[in-house]
């Protein structure tokens, strides 16, 4: 018989094809593993696996003999979502508690155990192992209305990158016809630009009309069609933001799809209990990085999540740009002997504060309900 624990971590090692599953017990001894399919139904295979073997969820005979009665559960899941993510949601789904790991966690873990070799059994044990060590790893939740908005801003983002694409495409085959017409990309964004060059392109003598007119042509029917659809986008999103976080929209530099960025990105600010979590998590608390006589030198945090970092770094320009708070306190600190990038620094770890309680007050981004999702 197992010796009994009232703590299973489940490490997973996630592939595109099958998910191998590790269970520990609190002292990282390995209690049993499980290999199934990456669908739905393997899953929830996984789920009853843990359920029936250590008694999760379970109390009375009907709890298992591998970790005794009403064992808490935690699911470790290395932090590569494109191949993670519907294994959270069903997760999630089943009321399970997912933790992400981070992937350079994982190197390091295997290379001080004692198993030799790489193997999914052996990863998953890695990952299981790293949350025991490391308890306070980021759970894996969202809310149904920022994982909304975050889907369709990082659809907008997607769409506005192609259409850049396009436009360099464009601008190459206009060099080749006339070097003299070089409209600035921006302005390619204009219907009006659009239009003139469209008419340009029409009325060229034959000995221009060629292959590279033919596809400038085409490139800005597919710039047209494009911009439609991110202007349409765009629309959506802010008209959510103004529902969502109305108290955003009035800081100072924060517009309609930056707001949207932070609570896409957020994900629920009730999952950070207090400021300096969420500056940690957002990169922008600082980095001690100071010995013996050098004590309190900090660095820029070059870790986090980079898009909520650069939503605060938009805002944090704009205030600088605009005047106000926000570059009374950057010229303030640099009165004070800090560098540009030093002053930058703090007025971003000082706007994550004010965000964190602008959200954290809002009744929309504060008590909305936790669903089974991992965007």
């Amino acid at each position: 018989m197992k010796e009994a624990t009232t703590m299973v971590v489940v490490g997973a090692d996630v592939h595109k094809r099958t998910h191998t599953f590790v269970a520990v017990d609190d002292a990282g001894r390995k209690l049993g593993e499980v290999t199934v399919k990456a669908d739905a139904a393997g899953h929830d295979k996984a789920v009853r696996w843990v359920q029936r073997e250590f008694g999760a969820g379970q109390t009375g005979a009907g709890a298992g003999a591998g970790a005794g009665a009403g064992a808490e559960v935690k699911w470790g899941i290395e932090d590569c979502r494109h191949l993670s993510a519907r294994l959270e949601i069903d997760l999630l789904d089943a009321g399970q508690v997912v933790v992400r790991v981070p992937p350079k966690m994982m190197a390091e873990q295997r290379r001080t155990a004692r198993t030799r070799g790489k193997s999914d059994p052996i990863d998953a044990l890695a990952v299981a192992r790293a949350v025991l060590r490391e308890p306070g790893l980021p759970e894996a939740s969202h809310d149904e209305s920022s994982r909304e908005v975050k889907l369709l801003v990082d659809h907008r983002d997607d769409l506005v990158a192609q259409r850049t694409q396009v436009i360099n495409r464009l601008r190459w085959h206009l060099h080749r016809i006339d070097p003299g017409i070089d409209p600035a990309p921006k302005s390619l964004k204009r219907a009006a630009t659009r239009g003139e060059l469209m008419e340009f392109l029409a009325g060229l003598p034959d000995h221009l009309d060629g292959i590279d007119a033919r596809l400038a042509r085409e490139l800005l029917a597919d710039i047209d069609a494009v911009t439609v659809r991110v202007n349409g986008l765009e629309q959506e999103i802010a008209a959510l933001a103004a529902v969502q976080a109305p108290a955003l929209l009035e800081l100072e530099g924060c517009g309609a799809l930056t707001a949207a960025k932070i609570v896409g990105e957020t994900a629920g600010i009730a999952r950070f209990p207090h400021e300096a979590k969420y500056a940690m998590h957002a990169g922008v608390a600082p980095i001690p990085v100071w010995s013996g006589r050098t004590k309190g030198r900090v660095r820029v945090n070059r870790s986090g999540n980079r898009q909520l970092n650069a939503a605060l770094h938009r805002i944090a320009i704009t205030q600088i740009r605009r005047g106000g708070l926000g570059r009374a306190y950057y010229d303030k600190r640099l009165a004070a002997g800090d560098t540009k990038t030093e002053a930058l620094r703090c007025l971003k770890r000082r706007l994550a504060r004010v965000v964190f309680n602008t959200l954290k007050n809002n009744p929309t981004t504060n008590t909305a309900t936790t669903l089974a999702a991992a965007a």
